[in-house]
């Protein structure tokens, strides 16, 4: 039976360069290409912008779901390098890696912490530590392990994050029913923003930012009453909702 990681990175990224989300999906590809996991999904997490806590543009960090039966060293030795390897000039990049079930709620708590208040960089190892967690920094300051180690806390939560990366998420694009929507990508639940549940036949808009949500530890895609109802009964709410949902 496979094993359910997930791996946390943060501050990967300058201002000249892609950013931390693009980073961990192309770390999730190369897991997935090098056979050692299987890429689930990946999501954005928003930490607090404060002036206290160096950021590039935004202070997201990132998380990837994995199932994989390599060891942990073969998991950490990749990641690892692909992060020094790819890891932007005068970033600070850092890595955490945990199977599911070593994430306690104590960690959780981090991340929610991490987008509440300024959060201390000697305080997250210890926090690692005494979970087991893997956690380390690469590059600079080496203070992405504060916002890694949130990114895990917040997506094994499960109530925080928008999807960057789900399988067949970025090529589903124009008018699907529901039923048809659910076969293609792996989400739980399409709903309005009123969290009526739509209906298997009903149409939907997918637009061209198709962005599920992590709500109550499932992946939600909502969506609004269609502008052409002629054509489909619903289309994907717009990015700024979904911004303001998922910060």
């Amino acid at each position: 039976m496979k094993t359910r990681w997930l791996i946390g990175v943060d501050d990967t990224d300058n201002l000249e360069s892609r950013g931390t989300g693009h980073l961990a999906r192309q770390l999730g590809f190369a897991l997935n290409d090098s056979g050692i996991a299987e890429l689930k999904g990946v999501t954005r997490h928003q930490l607090l912008v404060h002036k206290d806590i160096p950021y590039t543009s935004h202070n997201s960090s990132a998380c990837l779901e994995v199932l994989s039966d390599a060891s942990f060293e073969k998991i950490q030795k990749l990641c690892a390098a692909f992060l020094i390897d790819n890891a932007a000039e005068g970033s600070d990049a850092g890595l955490c890696i945990a199977r599911w079930e070593q994430v306690s709620e104590e960690v959780e708590s981090w991340g929610t912490s991490a987008k509440q208040r300024v959060l201390h960089f000697e305080d997250a190892p210890v926090l690692a530590n005494k979970h087991g967690i893997y956690l380390e920094g690469f590059t600079g300051t080496r203070g992405g392990i504060i916002g890694s180690l949130a990114a895990v806390g917040l997506r094994h939560a499960g109530n925080d994050g928008r999807f960057l990366w789900l399988k067949n998420l970025r090529e589903t694009t124009g008018v699907f029913s529901a039923d048809e929507l659910f076969f293609l990508i792996a989400m739980d639940e399409i709903c309005d923003i009123h969290g009526e549940m739509i209906y298997p036949e009903d149409l939907i808009h997918t637009g061209d930012w198709l962005r599920p949500v992590m709500k109550n530890k499932k992946i939600v895609v909502f969506v609004e009453k269609s502008l052409n109802p002629d054509k489909y009964e619903w289309q994907f709410v717009s990015k700024d909702y979904i911004k303001s949902i998922s910060c």
